[in-house]
């Protein structure tokens, strides 16, 4: 009887398999970019002196456009219920560029205030969701005054480097006269603390 032999028989050597998995391992790590989150980008205000007292500030209500949201994400605007937050950007606008026609409205987009205050259990999506609607609503009445949509405003305000025509363009829409003076279309809003009614 004839014993079977495994001498002729090819084996695969996987004894450096694991080298390769480390090897590619290594590739990818250095290979990938991870993005970068920024987070939302505000600019604060500076910080006050302790020694001194805090500034009475006065603005006539009518001036101050009012959004509430409780931990329910539910919404309040102007002291009525808001089913829908897509509604807010053409409110705020209307609110804005009243300059005086409606008593209920805004005198002028130099006083108009958009106060925006949430809960501490409001949910992180209508915050984003109520802020881009703000964005929005300022972006589109800045391009308007050059003759710009919205969308197109924005990408003109996120350019890092503007040729002169832009920050040309740029000042006549926030209504900036000359470098360094204030703009008489500001874009005020106001977020305040959060409450704490419904954690």
């Amino acid at each position: 009887m004839a014993r079977s032999s495994n001498k002729g028989k090819n084996e695969i050597n996987a004894g450096s398999m694991a080298d390769i998995a480390f090897l590619l391992l290594i590739f990818f790590l250095v290979t990938t970019t991870f993005p970068n989150d920024r987070g939302i980008l505000f600019t604060l205000p500076p910080k006050p002196d302790p020694n001194q007292p805090p500034p009475d500030i006065t603005k006539n209500d009518r001036n101050i456009f009012k959004i509430l949201v409780n931990s329910n994400d539910q919404l309040l605007v102007e002291d009525e219920p808001l089913e829908d937050v897509f509604l807010i950007k053409d409110m705020v606008k209307e609110f804005v560029l009243n300059n005086g026609r409606n008593p209920g409205l805004s005198d002028n987009p130099q006083e108009a205030v958009v106060s925006f205050k949430t809960d501490r259990g409001s949910s992180y999506e209508i915050f984003i969701d109520i802020l881009d609607q703000l964005d929005a609503a300022y972006n589109e009445m800045y391009g308007e005054r050059v003759g710009m949509s919205g969308d197109e405003f924005r990408e003109l305000r996120n350019t890092v480097n503007k040729t002169p025509e832009q920050r040309a363009q740029y000042d006549k829409a926030r209504g900036i006269e000359s470098p360094g003076a204030k703009p008489t279309f500001p874009k005020n809003i106001s977020i305040a603390e959060p409450s704490n009614v419904g954690s």
